[in-house]
Formats: C-alpha cells, structure tokens, sequence
C-alpha cells in the first residue's frame, strides 16, 4: 500500500547566503517559524505568512559563529536566544544583548567560567586551549507561549548554584530578563541535546546525546514555582515529537530499531514497530545482499494525532533514494510507503498543521507536502 504526497510549495529559506546551513523549523501550538543561519546572521520567517505570501524575514547578528552552540527564536519574531559554549544571550534584531546567562564551559575537560567568547579564538586562536574550538553544546527553546525559555547548559552557573560537581543541568529562564526561574541538575555528561516543544508551556521534553553512553530522555514539569524531572527509560530512547494534543509523544530507540508511543502523563510505551519486522527490502537491494539493514531515522512526526510519517533515509541511502512511511500510532501499524511526483532527499519534518517538509537537495529550498487525499 502506498500514499501519494502532492507538492503544496516550494520556499526559498529566510537566508540568501552561500554559507548558510539548511533551514529547520521551530513548531508551536499554531505557528511554524522556519529558521536558517550561517556564521554572521540567524533568520527566521514565520510559515503561515510565507504560505501567504506575506513573509517577513527577522534578521539577528550572532554573538558568535554557527558551529559555536545553537539557537531559537521568540514566537514574536523579536528575539533570539543563543546557546554558546560560555552562556545563554538573547539579543533583539539590532544584536542588542537583552540579557546574558554565562555558565560552566563546554568544552569536556574545562571547568572554567569564561568571561567572554573571545577566549575561545573564534578565528582559530584560542587562548584557553585548542580543544575549546570543537567543544560540545547544550540547546534552548522557548516555551509555547515564548514566557519562557528552557536551556539545557554545562554547570555550574556564574551565579546561583555553583556546586562543582554539577555536569550538566536545565534551566527554565524568564524570557523577558533571563531570570532562573529553575532549575535542575539533570546527571548528564552532554555532547549535544535537543528540546521538543509542548503545547503546555509548562512541560518540555529533552534528549541528551552521551555518545555511545547513551541518549538519556527527559521530561521536565515547571509547575511556577518548582522545576521537577523525570528520567524516562534505560537512556536508550530519543524523544523525536508530541503529539497535537500533548497527551503521547514518540521516541526512537538509540540504534534506530525501533519507534514507540508513550504517554506523557507517566513516560510508559503504549506499542512499538520495529523496522525490520515490517519495512520491505529496499527496491534497489542487490539480491545477494542477505542481511540488509533497516533503521528509522531520527526525525519524523505527527501528521494528525493518530498519524506519524517517519523515514527510513539514512538507511536506505546505501541502496538508492531514501524512503518515507505512514503509521498509525494507534496500534502502530504501518499504512504504507509515501510516494512523490519527483526524488526528494532526506527526512520527513512535519510542520504541526498535517503537512511536512524536505529540503532539495541542490537548492536548500523547502518542498512543502500534503497527502494527495487530504
């Protein structure tokens, strides 16, 4: 069985420059902000209005080059927030530091509190070691109601807890004057995470890569007053989206077997599909080859809230073009295989409204998607 996908758009990115990397999206309740930079500048339009043709594109000058941390931007389009290797800085469209939360280095072996940015050597010149030019990062994201901004950061803070024993931990910021309001010492050793947006301004999911150690999964509760964490699973899942209506989100395991269900309200899986038990061999197998291997990527999402279209890319590029599917998550069956008018590349990103996006290739363009009975 298969589903066809009809082009709804192709967009250029809100960033006209050759160095820039590929676009990526910033979902929330009711609005998709598509977001692309490169070492001077972080862009970012809001996807209704570019449907609309009314696009217009916010522009925020970096703190510091791309490969330095990440990034999100405010639902309002008015502020950015960077997450460096020395601090979390927001910064209005004129660069303007709002405000400025430094914390411990993230570079594995140092367990300094820089001053600045400018000891890292931006140019390749570090003055506290070479090793702090390829230094890990945390993330941030703004809450659904972008009051508040979550920051996963390396410990310890340059003031509040400064317990040196503190690896890594999570902040919840006050997004207007990056007050902490919270916060947790989560027990990680990050080399990179990622957040996944809630609709409820006060949950927020985290996965935090270890490397081969693992990809603990959190879920954190900001109930005003008191941040509390729970760790879900045995560190091998990571959170991938949740659902439209909040209440399950979808993980995949480390090594890509596997995806699963689970609730929020307690983290527990409610099914699983495994990939080789159901995706076909690929069309361009050659037949001798016995054992093909077939994993999920780690990217997909919710088309509808029992509909999930996930991709087999990385997997699949061994023998020809990436492949896309369909699954109902209600009993995690699979519906079949998404076909395209034309060869897309990459992975499935969905955009929170029933439709998903691929970037060409050649281009850095967004290919805009729906399924042709939709």
């Amino acid at each position: 069985m298969s589903a066809s996908a009809r082009l709804v758009t192709t967009l250029a990115g809100p960033l006209d420059s050759a160095t820039a990397g590929l676009p990526g999206e910033r979902c929330l309740p009711g609005r998709t902000l598509i977001l692309q930079g490169d070492d001077t500048q972080l862009a970012a339009y809001d996807l209704a209005a570019a449907l609309a043709g009314e696009a217009s594109v916010a522009r925020f000058p970096r703190p510091w080059p791309r490969r330095f941390g990440t990034c999100t931007v405010a639902p309002g389009l008015d502020v950015a927030v960077f997450a460096g290797v020395h601090a979390v800085r927001a910064v209005d469209r004129r660069g303007t530091t709002l405000w400025e939360v430094r914390h411990g280095c993230w570079e594995g072996s140092c367990r300094e509190l820089h001053a600045s940015f400018e000891e890292y050597g931006e140019k390749g010149e570090s003055t506290v070691g070479r090793g702090h030019l390829y230094a890990d990062s945390g993330s941030v994201v703004f809450s659904a109601d972008g009051k508040l901004v979550w920051a996963h950061v390396r410990g310890p803070l340059a003031a509040g807890n400064e317990d040196p024993d503190v690896i890594d931990e999570w902040l919840v910021l006050d997004a207007t004057d990056g007050r902490v309001l919270g916060q947790a010492d989560i027990q990680t050793a990050a080399a990179g995470s990622g957040h996944v947006a809630h609709p409820d301004p006060g949950q927020m999911g985290l996965s935090v890569g270890e490397g081969q150690d693992g990809v603990p999964l959190l879920w954190g509760r900001w109930d005003g007053e008191r941040l509390t964490v729970d760790r879900i699973g045995d560190d091998d899942r990571c959170l991938m989206t949740v659902s439209p209506s909040g209440e399950h989100f979808l993980t995949v395991t480390h090594y890509q077997e596997a995806l699963a269900l689970h609730r929020v309200e307690d983290g527990s899986v409610v099914s699983e599909l495994d990939a080789e038990e159901v995706i076909p061999d690929h069309p361009a197998l050659h037949p001798d080859n016995d054992e093909p291997e077939v994993r999920w990527d780690y990217y997909g999402g919710f088309l509808d809230e029992h509909t999930v279209i996930a991709g087999t890319s990385e997997a699949d590029e061994e023998y020809g073009a990436g492949r896309h599917w369909l699954v109902d998550v209600r009993d995690m069956r699979l519906l079949g295989e998404v076909t395209y008018p034309f060869p897309t590349s990459g992975v499935p990103n969905t955009l929170g409204d029933g439709s998903w996006y691929t970037i060409a290739e050649d281009t850095k363009e967004l290919q805009v998607w729906r399924l042709a009975t939709a």
